[in-house]
């Protein structure tokens, strides 16, 4: 039996087989590995590129937008140099947050994302910065260029997210969150993320 050609394919690495975006740093491909229903932490698993169940939510802590990375980034030295305090990256792809009117709940889609800013994170020494983007051409914030332009309880409740999401009662918390940075800061985190990626994996 002869198949179509697509079925010779592999699905590719949603890390390392995607493009960084459209129109990298303004706009993004995202792949999501979270949404505001889920109370399991998921997150790619690197060997593979499906998810992995990394651990039940101890708290009540949920995300309140889209949660996943940008492709064919990584959190290295250069991240690291633009947050004040931090001993180096962490390691991982991009974190960045979505914000969509229409709820998504489904996760490992792809989806375009507009970068309007960002919230500075550190996590035990390491820089683990969280974009903050819209969905690209969506009927209610397409217009949104800057964070500022958000409501302000929106950063408030992401920003809450991150400050609670890894405590553990009774234990010092390792998270230290800064104040959310404008969108040419978050241009440039990126930017240093794509350097960080070649750097580690090479262009591929």
């Amino acid at each position: 039996m002869t198949f179509p050609k697509p079925f010779y394919k592999w699905r590719p690495h949603p890390w390392h087989g995607l493009e960084v975006g459209p129109n990298p740093p303004e706009v993004v491909h995202v792949f999501v590995e979270m949404t505001p229903f889920d109370t399991v932490k998921y997150e790619v698993d690197k060997e593979t590129g499906f998810l992995r169940v990394d651990r039940p939510q101890r708290t009540s802590s949920i995300p309140p937008n889209l949660y996943g990375f940008v492709p064919r980034t990584y959190c290295g030295d250069q991240v690291a140099n633009l947050m004040k305090g931090a001993k180096k990256g962490d390691g991982d792809p991009l974190d960045i947050c979505v914000i969509s009117e229409r709820a998504i709940a489904k996760s490992e889609v792809i989806l375009n994302a507009r970068v309007i800013g960002g919230i500075p994170m550190i996590d035990n020494g390491e820089a683990d910065d969280k974009i903050i983007a819209v969905l690209d051409k969506d009927n209610i914030w397409s217009e949104v260029d800057h964070i500022t332009h958000l409501p302000k309880v929106m950063v408030e409740r992401l920003t809450h997210f991150f400050s609670t999401y890894k405590i553990v009662p009774n234990s010092p918390s390792k998270v230290k969150i800064g104040k959310a940075y404008n969108k040419s800061h978050a241009l440039k985190v990126i930017n240093a993320a794509i350097s960080d990626y070649q750097d580690r994996f090479g262009d591929g």
